[in-house]
């Protein structure tokens, strides 16, 4: 979206904000002929990633024999046992690298490469769109509300899951035991935790970002509370590994927690802001055009809640100063407050 025409939250037509490292066709450029992109703060220590190999990936051994993978943009993972490969979320970012890193593993440690099941978090063909890579000679195992999805789709790359469950399911392949479960929407109404009990590691997709700021609207999430809610959810579960399917490392429970307070520092920001800016001159100014108070009202909230945020979390999270990621998922959190836990605001007399 980088320099394009754009409707923002309210609407309102704009020029969208450039994101760092975006390839943008623009007469703006520098003296070599680069893009004239902005500049943003180092990212923190706490965000770096990993050392990619030649083939733009790096695998590592969370506990004995679950491993990741990460081109540092998306995060999969992998079990090997005696009897096969189980595999959980295929991104395509990383695609065919998946295959690799498996190769890879099973040959250092004298296993089949045989892929015999796949777990779907949720139905995103950003983590699923490699799916299709494995065959269809593999046991596919998603939540049900995915394969509603994934039939709703229609989508080649994303076969639909072949086992599925509504609350709980227990995967057990190659001696090894995974517990797949949903508490509810959150980034997705689909997405589900997965915990390996024997590997003291929780997967938990698309919620927190290990050393970074979501993305767009709480990472483009569906349902804000039960956003906001999911990481105490985590918590619950025993675990020193979370795999939370971005960015270059496996989360830690500090991470879980600094995600936590930037959140609570969003909602926080967002009841002062809705508290203290007063929609009555804008709607005075602006008479009949109602729509243009809506907009001002709410950007002048959400820029109000936004702004203390941003400053307290730049060059501690990855992404803080880039603005736009914070204000949306401001927009979010504070319509969220508005509209589902209320009040929106006071009552006519």
């Amino acid at each position: 979206m980088a320099g394009h025409e754009f409707a923002d939250a309210h609407g309102r037509q704009g020029r969208a904000p450039r994101i760092q490292g975006e390839t943008v066709t623009s007469p703006a450029t520098g003296a070599t002929g680069a893009p004239d992109l902005p500049d943003y703060a180092p990212v923190p220590a706490i965000a770096k990633g990993a050392a990619l190999n030649e083939h733009g990936y790096h695998v590592w051994q969370v506990e004995r024999n679950l491993y990741a993978v990460t081109d540092n943009v998306y995060m999969s993972a992998f079990l090997t046992t005696p009897d096969g490969v189980v595999i959980f979320d295929a991104p395509p970012n990383i695609g065919h690298n998946i295959r690799r890193a498996v190769d890879e593993i099973t040959a250092a440690n004298g296993l089949t490469n045989q892929v015999t099941h796949m777990v779907y978090s949720h139905h995103h063909a950003d983590h699923q769109g490699a799916s299709s890579l494995f065959g269809g000679d593999i046991v596919r195992i998603g939540h049900e509300e995915t394969r509603r999805l994934l039939l709703r789709d229609d989508d080649p790359a994303r076969p639909v899951p072949d086992v599925t469950f509504s609350d709980s399911y227990t995967l057990e392949a190659g001696g090894e035991r995974v517990e797949l479960a949903w508490h509810g929407p959150n980034h997705s109404t689909d997405n589900i935790y997965i915990h390996f009990p024997d590997h003291d590691t929780l997967m938990f997709i698309d919620v927190v970002n290990a050393g970074w700021i979501p993305i767009y609207n709480l990472n483009l999430s569906d349902d804000v509370i039960g956003y906001s809610g999911a990481p105490a959810i985590a918590l619950d579960y025993p675990w020193t590994h979370l795999i939370s399917g971005h960015l270059g490392r496996v989360a830690t429970r500090e991470d879980v927690a600094m995600h936590q307070q930037y959140i609570a520092d969003i909602e926080a920001s967002s009841r002062e802001a809705l508290a203290s800016v007063n929609p009555g001159p804008i709607f005075k100014h602006y008479g009949e055009n109602v729509w243009a108070a809506v907009s001002a009202h709410l950007d002048a909230v959400t820029e109000r809640a936004a702004a203390p945020v941003i400053a307290k979390y730049t060059g501690v999270l990855g992404g803080a100063d880039i603005e736009i990621f914070t204000r949306t998922t401001t927009f979010a959190i504070m319509q969220s407050l508005r509209l589902d836990r209320g009040p929106s605001g006071p009552v006519h007399p």
